[in-house]
């Protein structure tokens, strides 16, 4: 397990513009924040630990569970564990908002309402769904909106903290935090992405189709290994998986390989078929990724529209078939 990170020093603050503070206005956040963190699960406890790391004070975090509570001792060891509307009070400059996508709307009503949140302060959530409309109570009570999605997978532990370093945040912000949300992101280790308020839900649904997916997928040809009697699947997939995500990653389609690239068909159906009677729960999720495999290869170039017919006849009979 890693060790945490050692405290740096936080860039250090300019000075805030002469003049009314509101819309249009550059906001400048201090040289150093205090936070406060509202959900220190997997996500909400490791970023404030990178914003400790980064210089800033964490002074109070919520938390009901007991691993939650031992997560906040752990990675936030100076945080206070309060009730979130105490967390909010608290956190004068960043109140960070790290709770599910669904839960967040009401989190946000409900410290609006018992007057929680005020004027100046940044109210920052997590969510990858969300944008700004989100954290509209907040706007209205004259806090300043902040949607700052981290694209990685967590697990809590310290060995994430340097995870952090380079990867993108999906950022959606009003004009005049963009600096602000920029130097934010800067001190979290990471480099803003910028993504407009109506293509939050695109973003998001981008990231949990590759990497959600990824997990569900690997552990599938991991089971099918296991019934074909293979006792360590994982050193099998390892090699195996890590060039194929790094081919399509630097190839695009030109990476695709394998029957359904070559338009082997009698393959693809011997698979489908053996699926069904080993384990039928696989098929219709082969037959779906075999049919946007071929699609994406014949717009490629990389089968010819006729060696796909064949296979395409397959994927479509195979499904009657099994089915019957």
């Amino acid at each position: 397990m890693s060790a945490p990170l050692r405290p740096r020093p936080a860039a250090p603050g300019v000075a805030v513009p002469q003049g009314p503070v509101g819309p249009g206005v550059p906001f400048v956040l201090p040289a150093q924040l205090t936070v406060g963190v509202v959900g220190a699960g997997r996500v909400g406890a490791v970023l404030g630990a990178a914003l400790v790391a980064a210089g800033h004070r964490v002074v109070a975090a919520s938390g009901v569970s007991g691993a939650t509570r031992a997560r906040i001792a752990l990675l936030l060891p100076d945080a206070e564990i309060r009730s979130a509307t105490s967390v909010a009070r608290e956190a004068t400059d960043l109140l960070l908002l790290a709770v599910p996508d669904d839960a967040l709307a009401g989190v946000v009503a409900g410290l609006a309402d018992t007057g929680a949140l005020h004027p100046g302060q940044v109210v920052a959530h997590t969510s990858g769904a969300h944008g700004l409309a989100v954290l509209a109570p907040a706007a209205a009570v004259g806090a300043r909106p902040l949607a700052l999605h981290p694209a990685m997978t967590f697990t809590g532990t310290p060995d994430d903290l340097s995870r952090l370093a380079g990867i993108s945040f999906g950022v959606t912000v009003p004009a005049e935090l963009r600096a602000a949300a920029a130097r934010l992101v800067a001190d979290l280790g990471g480099v803003p992405e910028w993504v407009g308020e109506t293509d939050r839900v695109l973003y998001h649904a981008a990231l949990a189709h590759g990497a959600n997916h990824l997990v569900t997928l690997v552990n599938e040809a991991a089971d099918r290994l296991r019934d074909a009697g293979v006792t360590q699947p994982e050193k099998v997939l390892a090699p195996l998986l890590r060039a194929a995500l790094e081919n399509a990653l630097r190839l695009g389609d030109d990476a695709l390989t394998g029957p359904v690239s070559r338009g082997d068909a009698g393959t693809v159906r011997r698979h489908l078929l053996r699926l069904a009677q080993t384990a039928p729960e696989s098929v219709a999720p082969y037959l779906a990724l075999a049919r946007r495999s071929a699609d994406r290869a014949i717009a490629a170039g990389r089968l010819r529209p006729v060696d796909a017919e064949s296979l395409l006849d397959v994927l479509a009979g195979v499904h009657r078939e099994v089915a019957a």
